[in-house]
């Protein structure tokens, strides 16, 4: 046997005839165009051919049984809960109160569509749940801009700080800008009533929710113009005081004031906070005038922050919007400057002949002790304050008290708004009848329009 002959009897000779025949081992798979894809179809895998590196294999690898991995099994899913009709009417007050567990939840409310006596009875126990919780309101907590800049604050201090004397009037012309926000366009003309006093009688100013903000731009000019800021009075008043600035404005307006005033009102609010905040600590003692008296710009800004509130509680109070008062941290630098107001207050009165006769007996040289009243103000921003009763520069002394008053905090304020009449303020009085009458209508007296 030839080699040929035995390398033929391995397999089929190649026909002579056949021009496709080639030597060597033949292919299976069919000529291209006519694959399984026709005649632009892809060429079938070969078996053989070796993959490109990053391929994922043709053939995916089983995959093992969460049993054979070690990892814990998932739980099975709980069986519903078949309780009696009895059981289901006695889980539906808590289910009201919404303190079933989830497959009591789900008992009882499948229970529910088949049932309709207890369906009935669910509604009405609903019901009566929706009575013991009071409708909560859709308005946003005033505080929850401050304590928002508080927490951002405290995380990063801002590169220029606000004085610690301004925050109080940075923080009320917030909030009451927030209530400004809410209002609707009738709203600004809303009715609103201002009251001080004058002398031992309250008095009182009709206007409008946008005239309010009218005279807030006008006061505040004045500490604007202590800064070197523009004067929102276009025509000057003929004194320089708060009530002659704002009729000043009101006189010359073209027309009644609407909620336009509102942007001057802010972008000067800004201005002021920014201003204080640049110009640092010191610019605290720069005086500012109020036309009768002067105060010094850290004084001014929180008299700025009080009156800000007090006029926001009127105008809340004309469209029907609640509004609380201060941070307790503010309202304490309010009612300090109040009670570090009331001996000058208490001498003006004197020299109007307005003081009780009794006490023009007891007048003592500045800087020695003399006659003083204790001034207990309780609950939010509370503390105690001896108020000498002699002379603005007397010095107060515990051991020559006559007298003691006890007044709440937001009380005493409303007070020195002219809000609240002075016989009608103190909680408790002890001690010298005519000095209590004194203190109490000398700070109703640090109100003005």
């Amino acid at each position: 046997m030839t080699g040929t002959e035995a390398h033929d009897s391995y397999g089929e000779k190649p026909d002579p005839e056949d021009h496709n025949a080639q030597a060597g081992p033949q292919r299976d798979t069919p000529p291209p165009g006519n694959g399984p894809g026709g005649p632009s179809g892809p060429e079938p895998p070969r078996p053989n051919a070796p993959r490109t590196p990053g391929e994922p294999p043709r053939i995916p690898m089983p995959r093992a049984s969460v049993e054979d991995t070690g990892l814990p099994l998932p739980e099975p899913a709980p069986a519903p809960l078949f309780l009696e009709h009895r059981v289901l009417k006695s889980l539906l007050g808590a289910w009201a109160l919404a303190a079933c567990s989830p497959e009591e939840t789900a008992a009882v409310e499948d229970h529910l569509g088949t049932c309709g006596a207890c369906a009935d009875e669910a509604l009405r126990l609903r019901d009566a749940v929706g009575l013991l919780h009071p409708p909560e309101s859709l308005d946003l907590d005033p505080t929850l801009r401050t304590r928002v800049l508080e927490s951002c604050l405290d995380r990063r201090p801002p590169r220029i700080p606000v004085p610690e004397w301004a925050t109080p009037y940075d923080a009320e012309t917030a909030r009451l800008d927030a209530l400004l926000q809410d209002i609707g366009d009738a709203e600004w003309h809303a009715p609103v009533r201002l009251r001080w006093f004058e002398g031992d009688e309250q008095t009182s100013r009709r206007t409008t929710v946008a005239g309010v903000i009218a005279h807030l731009l006008t006061v505040d000019g004045l500490v604007a113009l202590t800064l070197g800021l523009d004067d929102p009075l276009e025509a000057s008043a003929e004194t320089p005081t708060p009530a002659a600035r704002t009729e000043a404005f009101w006189t010359t307006s073209h027309f009644p004031p609407t909620r336009s005033v509102r942007a001057p009102w802010r972008e000067q609010a800004h201005n002021l906070v920014r201003t204080v905040a640049f110009a640092g600590g010191g610019s605290g003692r720069l005086p500012v005038s109020y036309g009768a008296f002067e105060l010094p710009l850290r004084d001014s800004m929180l008299d700025r922050a009080f009156e800000t509130w007090v006029h926001a509680g009127d105008i809340a109070e004309a469209v029907d919007y609640p509004y609380e008062p201060p941070s307790p941290r503010h309202l304490h630098a309010m009612i300090d400057l109040g009670a570090r107001m009331l001996p000058t207050a208490l001498a003006a009165r004197r020299q109007a002949g307005l003081a009780t006769p009794g006490q023009t007996r007891h007048l003592v040289p500045a800087g020695t002790p003399g006659r003083s009243l204790r001034l207990e103000i309780e609950g939010l921003g509370g503390g105690e304050w001896l108020i000498p009763l002699d002379s603005p520069g007397a010095l107060p002394s515990p051991d020559h008290e006559v007298a003691h008053i006890a007044l709440d905090g937001v009380e005493f304020c409303q007070l020195a708004a002219g809000h609240v009449s002075p016989e009608e303020a103190a909680a408790g009085q002890v001690g010298d009848r005519e000095a209590i009458r004194d203190v109490l209508f000398a700070a109703a007296s640090l109100s003005r329009m």
